[in-house]
């Protein structure tokens, strides 16, 4: 309505303008006045935009256009009466009562599923997995990284394994490891082994040689070692050893330095079979004479430091045949023993080298 009233007085103006402005353009008052009729035709114009897109803008809602306000009647001196205004002629009423309703706090019940929705032991059999059963040793079967051994661990974990030799030395072992069954040399030097067991080496076949140098070892079984078929180097050097242990008839080289071997720890005739012994070392024991009879392959023999006062005529040669000679013979130290070989000539007059000692 307001703006139809607006667009209705743009038409009047223009025809009033159109008429003076034809009728004498020289005449200065008709010119004044068709300049202030631009003037407020513009200013029309401009309510006319501000006011044309928006025709409810600036009214409270819900009062409609031609009702709102009437500029011929409105009176701009009239105060507002505040303590009669309607709070509500904006908008919805809301209801402040609703605040004082005090809401009820209890405790939530947990949610129990049903019996039926409980899992079973059955359905616990069928989604747990059982841990893999625990492996028995076999030392007859094969194995990737050898047996498990007393720590835990596969030997070929625990020490080195190249080929058919385990190296074990300076590990800190208290005992022999269990060892693949195709170890052909095991080398446990320089650990804390105070006895070796009949066990340790059983079904080791292939055993060809043992270094057990620098341990702590004081005893032994009596077989540990007697049935390793084809056994030829024990090293035992720097032990404790009072007893020499029972030995193969393969055996190559036998190295007990160092020990605390007695004579009576050696077993008579312990070497007497051992067609391919070539090399015997005894130094620094307790020994109290050279035990004999030595086989003819001895190439090799070490008895410094020990106990010796005396040689027999049978201890290297034969007296019942003096064209024997015992040729590969050649390295034989006596030297550090309360032994004066001087006085014994016929106990090494087959040999191709005089003994090593005191004179």
């Amino acid at each position: 309505m307001k703006q139809q009233r607006i667009e209705t007085g743009l038409e009047e103006l223009n025809i009033v303008e159109s008429s003076t402005y034809s009728g004498n353009r020289a005449v200065a008052p008709l010119f004044e006045l068709r300049m202030s009729l631009q003037s407020l035709r513009m200013a029309l114009a401009l309510v006319l935009v501000f006011m044309g897109p928006y025709p409810n803008m600036g009214f409270p809602p819900g009062v409609p256009d031609d009702e709102a306000f009437d500029l011929e009647t409105y009176n701009l001196n009239s105060e507002m009466d505040w303590e009669n205004l309607d709070a509500n002629i904006y908008g919805d009423s809301y209801d402040y009562d609703d605040l004082d309703q005090k809401i009820e706090v209890g405790t939530v019940a947990p949610h129990n599923p049903s019996a039926d929705s409980q899992p079973t032991a059955e359905h616990y059999e069928e989604e747990l997995t059982l841990p893999p059963a625990p492996i028995t040793l076999d030392f007859k079967g094969p194995g990737l990284f050898g047996p498990d051994t007393g720590m835990g661990m596969p030997s070929c974990l625990l020490c080195v394994c190249i080929g058919g030799s385990v190296y074990c030395d300076d590990m800190g072992l208290d005992q022999i490891p269990l060892l693949p069954k195709d170890t052909t040399r095991f080398y446990g030097r320089f650990n804390k082994i105070r006895h070796v067991k009949n066990t340790d080496f059983i079904y080791l076949n292939k055993l060809l040689s043992i270094d057990l140098t620098g341990n702590h070892i004081s005893g032994m079984d009596e077989d540990v070692f007697r049935t390793l078929p084809q056994l030829q180097d024990l090293l035992l050097a720097d032990n404790n050893l009072q007893v020499m242990p029972e030995l193969p008839i393969t055996m190559k080289h036998i190295d007990l330095r160092d020990n605390r071997l007695t004579s009576r720890g050696v077993h008579s005739e312990g070497f007497k079979d051992m067609s391919q012994l070539e090399f015997l070392y005894l130094s620094n024991n307790n020994l109290d004479y050279i035990p004999t009879p030595l086989p003819l392959s001895l190439r090799v023999l070490h008895l410094q430091n020990n106990n010796i006062q005396s040689l027999h005529k049978d201890t290297f040669c034969n007296r019942h045949d003096r064209n024997f000679i015992r040729r590969k013979l050649e390295d034989i130290r006596l030297d550090g023993n309360p032994l004066n070989i001087d006085l014994f000539a016929q106990a090494y007059v087959c040999l191709p080298r005089l003994p090593v000692g005191s004179h």
